[in-house]
């Protein structure tokens, strides 16, 4: 018996009408009609008894409910277990973006084993890890949101606010939290737009929307490149997730009201069979 037939009774058994299974399966009514004949003939006896009202099962086609059932079960249990046993043959690649919050890699080697399976990380932009995920050069990856997610499969999973991040020495240092309005004169260190163009532009518009129109000055993702431009004694900010108030020798302090975000997915793409990323990504889902 084919499974293909075995799935095509259950839908017809549970539907109890051919033309709801036939729906259920993407298939015309005559082909599943078909395909139930060529069953009962193999199996040499009526499943069906066929009336105006729908479809029961006879006696036969009774016994044979649970047995096809549990031979479906068996079947994907078989592909789960085949599908989980190529995905930790080998390290899976996984893109992180610069500046990622530290602890996330660490949360995702946890679930990683957890799961049974071995990473390696990938420094790269949102855009350059699109890329290379659609080239198959990566497993998944960490992408900044807003991103082109389209055919890929993606989960959150870290979302927190954004506040000012500037030298110790800084005049707004002495605030215990920040306004848009006392940001006006300040310019902002910002990263390359093609890094991360989604998150970019929506930082920037976020702060235009508040009022706060920054000349930006690039700045390398690179941690003491931003530090020398921070304790320069110009008037220049950053604007960073909270983490980046552990970095010695700067400041954080929080920017109200409503300040603009720093969210994070997992993505992979949605034709691969990666049980084993699914559940990593319920596990760090926000």
């Amino acid at each position: 018996m084919e499974l293909r037939r075995l799935t095509y009774f259950c839908a017809v058994a549970e539907e109890e009408n051919l033309g709801r299974a036939a729906q259920r399966l993407g298939l015309r009514s005559p082909s599943l009609s078909q395909q139930i004949r060529a069953l009962e003939a193999e199996l040499g006896a009526r499943l069906f008894v066929r009336s105006p009202a729908g479809m029961t099962l006879t006696a036969a086609g009774a016994a044979l409910l649970p047995e096809a059932r549990a031979t479906l079960a068996a079947a994907e249990r078989g592909r789960r277990a085949v599908a989980a046993a190529a995905s930790a043959a080998r390290a899976w690649t996984v893109g992180v973006p610069p500046g990622v919050p530290p602890e996330l890699p660490r949360r995702f080697r946890i679930a990683a084993r957890e799961a049974g399976v071995a990473l390696t990380f990938a420094d790269a932009g949102s855009a350059e890890q699109l890329a290379r995920l659609r080239r198959r050069e990566l497993d998944c990856c960490v992408l900044t949101l807003p991103a082109d997610t389209d055919g890929l499969e993606s989960v959150v999973i870290h979302d927190e606010p954004l506040g000012v991040l500037l030298a110790p020495g800084h005049p707004l240092a002495a605030h215990g939290a920040i306004d848009w309005a006392d940001l006006e004169g300040q310019e902002l260190l910002w990263f390359r737009r093609e890094l991360a163009p989604g998150y970019h532009d929506a930082v920037l518009a976020a702060c235009h929307t508040a009022g706060w129109r920054p000349a930006v000055r690039a700045v390398p993702p690179r941690r003491a490149l931003l530090l020398a431009e921070l304790v320069s004694g110009e008037p220049v900010v950053a604007l960073r997730p909270r983490p980046a108030a552990e970095e010695p020798g700067l400041t954080w302090r929080p920017l109200a009201p409503d300040p603009p975000r720093l969210r994070l997915a997992l993505a992979w793409s949605s034709d691969l069979p990666h049980s084993g990323l699914r559940a990593i990504a319920r596990t760090l889902a926000c």
